[in-house]
C-alpha cells in the first residue's frame, strides 16, 4: 500500500523559515514523482512545487518561486520543502502527493501558520 506522511509544520513568525518533510512508502519501484500543494481556509488547493523521481527536474508555482525549494533524498525515501521568507499568506495546510505509474498517494497534510 502506497503512503505518504507529511511533517514539519508549525507556527512561525513572518520572515521565518520551515522545512516540511514527506515520507513515502510502498511504492514498488521507488521511482515516484512528488508534488507539494497547500490549501488555505476557504480557498482551493494550490500547486506549489514538483520534483521528478531522480530529483533532476523541479518546477515551482510563481507564488513561491525563489522562496521555496523542493529536494529529495532517495536513500531515505524523503522529499522536503524548504520554505523561506514566510508571510501570513503562506498560512495553510500543506500536502504531499506522490505518483508512480498507476500508484497515487496523498498525505493528510501538515498545518503551517505564519503569525507574529
Amino acid at each position: 500500500q502506497v503512503r505518504v506522511v507529511e511533517s514539519g509544520g508549525g507556527l512561525v513568525q513572518p520572515g521565518g523559515s520551515l522545512r516540511l518533510s514527506c515520507a513515502a512508502s510502498g511504492f514498488p519501484g521507488s521511482r515516484y514523482a512528488v508534488n507539494w500543494y497547500r490549501q488555505a481556509p476557504g480557498k482551493e488547493r494550490e500547486f506549489l512545487a514538483s520534483i521528478t523521481a531522480s530529483g533532476g527536474g523541479t518546477n515551482y508555482a510563481d507564488s513561491v518561486r525563489g522562496r521555496f525549494t523542493i529536494s529529495r533524498d532517495n536513500a531515505k525515501n524523503m522529499v522536503y520543502l524548504h520554505m523561506n521568507s514566510l508571510n501570513p499568506e503562506d498560512t495553510a495546510v500543506y500536502f504531499c502527493h506522490a505518483t508512480e505509474d498507476t500508484y497515487d498517494a496523498w498525505g493528510e497534510g501538515t498545518q503551517v501558520t505564519v503569525s507574529s
